[in-house]
Formats: structure tokens, C-alpha cells, sequence
């Protein structure tokens, strides 16, 4: 691994340990089927607006998309969560194993970057890691895998503002 592959696994981590510190969700308390958005209407935060007129798609106080947010949570919803922030739009996941590959593990990063519904207000970063002899390395993912999420994400996002303009 070169120096600066390196650097940039250490300032991933210290902006995840950073972004995992202040928190507000927790990866153990979604029930089964119910997507981590409803948590903030639960907690008394409507940041998905109530499908009134503005055509934005964001509500005051969130500095991000709220369809592009929604879409995230529940694209990414079989991953545990580690960390959302829906004001600075970073969503981070914890380690997800599939049990069907025991020895292989992700991890996703989700930026939003702006508050309108477009391709370009998506970022997406997944992690893998390998075990060998039960050491955890890094291992390369193949770039079409972010393009899927992205995508995945879009579509999610363009449904849920169709759905919320009633068809």
C-alpha cells in the first residue's frame, strides 16, 4: 500500500470517528421493515416536508435534499448504520457482511450536496476489506459497484418525489 493510500485510510477514519461521535441514530433501533428516515419524524423532526408546494424537495433547517436523504437511508437500509447527519448530508455505514461470503465485509459512505434532485448532488464510497487468518485488509471494489448504488439511490429519490406529488 503506498504512502498516500495510507493517509487517505487515516483521514477516513478520523472523519468517521469524528461524524460516529455526534450521532443521532443507532444501528440496533430500527424494527425490522421500517426504513432509519421515519426516526426523525418519530423524534418530533419532520426534515421530509409534508408534500405541499414547494417543488425543492428540501425543508428550512436542511441543508440537503430530503429525497435524495430518504432514498439513501432505504437503499443502504440492510447495512447498519454508524453515523447520519441530515444537515450536512454524510451518511456512514458500519462493516456489513453478507453471510453468504463470510470473509469479505463493506462499509459505504454517502455524501449529498445539494438541496435540488440531480445526479450530481450524489456521492457515493464503498469500502471492502478481505480476511485472511482473520486479519481484516483492504481490497479493491469494483468502480461499477458505487455507480449501482448511486443509481439505486436516484431512482429511490425520483419515486419518492412522484409519490409525494400524488402519481
Amino acid at each position: 500500500m503506498t504512502q498516500a493510500g495510507l493517509l487517505r485510510g487515516a483521514l477516513f477514519m478520523v472523519a468517521a470517528l469524528a461524524l460516529a461521535a455526534c450521532s443521532a441514530f443507532r444501528a440496533d433501533d430500527t424494527p425490522a421493515g421500517q426504513s432509519r428516515a421515519d426516526d426523525n419524524q418519530r423524534a418530533g423532526v419532520s426534515i421530509f416536508g409534508g408534500g405541499g408546494g414547494g417543488g425543492g424537495g428540501s425543508e428550512a433547517g436542511i441543508g440537503v435534499n430530503s429525497y435524495l436523504w430518504r432514498a439513501s437511508l432505504d437503499t443502504l437500509n440492510f447495512m447498519p448504520l454508524a453515523s447520519a447527519d441530515p444537515y450536512g448530508g454524510v451518511i456512514i455505514t458500519d462493516w456489513y457482511t453478507d453471510a453468504a461470503a463470510p470473509n469479505e465485509r463493506f462499509k459505504a459512505t454517502v455524501y449529498i450536496l445539494d438541496t435540488r434532485l440531480r445526479a450530481d448532488a450524489l456521492n457515493v464510497s464503498i469500502f471492502r476489506q478481505t480476511s485472511t487468518n482473520g486479519q481484516w485488509a483492504d481490497a479493491a471494489v469494483d468502480p461499477d459497484t458505487e455507480i449501482q448504488i448511486e443509481n439505486a439511490i436516484l431512482t429511490r429519490a425520483r419515486q419518492l418525489r412522484l409519490n409525494s406529488r400524488g402519481g
